[in-house]
């Protein structure tokens, strides 16, 4: 099993920004991959950007040019830097880590707020 924990949300104003972590616990189970992911009040959960262990990478179009995601391998974590953040990306971010046996962990969310 694989246990996640994420840190780094928080308020900011619009045009700020934001690095979130997301740190794996070790584990017998090999990572394929790693994301985030945003959940806003009212609206379902969404990808936001996603890493392969081998390093590639995909985005969604609201936050392409915007934010950034990256992986230590050596430490299991994983980075999402959020620059020139809008009120529309206020949501709560869930770090996702899917198996090589394709089970998905989710992590418990950190709440960003984007202050217009």
């Amino acid at each position: 099993q694989v246990q996640l924990v994420e840190s780094g949300g928080g308020l900011v104003q619009a045009g700020g920004a934001l690095r979130l972590s997301c740190l794996a616990s070790r584990s017998d189970e090999s990572i394929l991959a790693m994301g985030w992911y945003r959940q806003a009040p009212g609206k379902q959960r969404e990808l936001v950007a996603v890493i392969t262990t081998p390093g590639s990478t995909d985005y969604a179009d609201s936050v392409k040019g915007r934010f950034t995601i990256s992986r230590d391998n050596a430490e299991n974590t994983v980075y999402l830097q959020m620059n020139n953040l809008k009120s529309e990306d206020t949501a709560v971010y869930y770090c996702k880590a899917t198996t090589v046996n394709i089970i998905s962990y989710w992590g418990r969310g950190t709440q960003v707020t984007v202050s217009s």
